[in-house]
């Protein structure tokens, strides 16, 4: 028989917070849902809610823009304060048009804004990428291992890209 490969969608996992135990989380919700995590699985994991726990969050209020961060958000029409928090996660610009940067980050990517993204969080805050996905990436699979005693393989995957 050919290999079988499914995709299964963990639902019910709460709105996460820094410090909350993701594998714990996600074991539970999959078990909870009839879909217990087996031998061998990959586990897929939203960027998002690793940077939440990790606390990967800016609140803008609390930022103060630069006088750079405030002449590329008048060229960009965007929030200077999201601006400054895009470039601190950046090595360098490689274009800006209207209502983008697309960066070279800290980690080697090339993408949008930095990977900083406002969606699924509050209005005042940003969301970074993860300091070390490798990092989060292995704490994650070896906890995922320790709840299960299964062998498993963890990918954390973001949706950011270029054009």
């Amino acid at each position: 028989m050919p290999p079988r490969y499914e995709v299964i969608g963990v639902e019910g996992l709460p709105e996460l917070r820094q410090g909350d135990d993701v594998a714990a989380l996600i074991a539970e919700a999959a078990r909870r849902q009839g879909t217990p995590i087996g031998a061998r699985d990959l586990l897929v994991v939203s960027q998002k809610i690793v940077s939440k726990a990790e606390g990967r969050l800016v609140r803008l209020s609390e930022v103060t823009p630069s006088p750079r961060a405030q002449a590329i958000a008048e060229e960009i029409g965007r929030d200077a304060r999201l601006v400054e928090v895009i470039l601190s996660e950046s090595r360098r610009i490689v274009r800006q048009a209207k209502g983008v940067l697309i960066v070279e980050t800290h980690h080697g990517f090339v993408c949008a804004n930095a990977g900083v993204d406002q969606s699924n969080v509050d209005a005042d805050t940003a969301c970074l990428l993860p300091a070390d996905s490798d990092r989060s990436a292995a704490a994650l699979l070896e906890r995922l291992q320790a709840l299960t005693g299964h062998e498993l393989a963890v990918i954390i995957a973001d949706t950011f890209g270029r054009r």
